[in-house]
């Protein structure tokens, strides 16, 4: 069993480049932090509904959360799962800390949660 701290780790900006060239950015915090703020184009499935079997085996995902603890939890059961798989160090703290853009429900600017 894999455990999060085995788990790849990846800061924001390399997340994002990531993401660009196809990886699935997955948001497992719970969905009022979701609503708050997120990144556009990430999925949003909170980790109590998390199935590693509903992923593409052929697609890396890059977990978030709001810190990096509950998105490494995510990671590991998907590394359990044959997933290919990364921890965004410092979850969504460190997305807004980077300066990096994010958004609301409504599409305005978004906050951490």
């Amino acid at each position: 069993m894999t455990t999060p701290d085995q788990i790849p780790q990846t800061d924001p900006v390399d997340a994002r480049e990531l993401a660009a060239g196809g990886a699935l950015l997955l948001d497992v915090r719970e969905p009022a932090e979701w609503s708050a703020g997120h990144i556009e184009g990430a999925v949003h499935t909170p980790l109590g509904e998390l199935d590693p079997m509903t992923f593409d085996q052929d697609r890396m995902v890059v977990a978030v959360c709001r810190s990096g603890n509950r998105s490494g939890r995510a990671a590991a059961a998907l590394a359990d799962a044959g997933i290919d798989v990364r921890n965004m160090a410092g979850g969504m703290k460190a997305w807004s800390e980077a300066g990096l853009p994010f958004v609301d429900d409504d599409g305005g600017p978004g906050t951490v949660a």
